[in-house]
């Protein structure tokens, strides 16, 4: 597609951009709906097979349902102390998580509960086991400090810097 190139005639070349950046804009708008679309299917436990031909409308109103939804502590309340915000934060993630991955089906559901149990000890400050002899849920606590790192080499002793030629 041809751009008119003469300096002169700036409504002209106005004209025949303006359907281009249109083109860009929508595509911008269907590509940032289809993610929409990724995200807020699996959060409402829908698959998406099923929703294949949602309208743009249909996504729109089932994420502003979903965000309607969302406890009312987590926006509409005056900020939390800052030593505490970490702690409501974690019980809030720990609430959604309890809800999202039994629907999820991700993990197998002794695997999930482990999780959830883990995180729930966290949560309240005391160490996992999840039932099993002498393993833990979360990672190996390190044997020994780890080695230092090597010297950097010593400057050359002499009179000056040895050069072959």
């Amino acid at each position: 597609m041809g751009l008119p190139r003469r300096a002169g005639d700036p409504a002209e070349l106005r004209k025949s951009l303006k359907p281009l950046l249109e083109k860009r804009r929508r595509a911008r708008i269907n590509a940032s709906l289809r993610q929409l679309k990724g995200l807020i299917l699996p959060l409402l436990g829908r698959e998406s097979s099923h929703y294949s031909k949602l309208e743009k409308a249909d996504i729109l109103e089932m994420t502003v349902r979903f965000l309607q939804e969302l406890p009312a502590s987590s926006c509409a309340e005056a900020a939390p102390a800052h030593s505490d915000s970490y702690g409501e934060g974690y019980r809030a993630c720990l609430a959604r998580l309890a809800r999202l991955l039994p629907a999820c089906r991700v993990l197998e559901p002794a695997v999930s509960a482990c999780l959830l149990e883990h995180l729930r000890r966290r949560a309240a400050g005391t160490t996992p086991d999840c039932g099993r002899d002498g393993d833990s849920c979360g990672p190996p606590a390190p044997s020994s400090t780890p080695p230092p790192a090597p010297a950097p080499p010593a400057p050359p002793r002499g009179p000056g810097l040895w050069r072959p030629w």
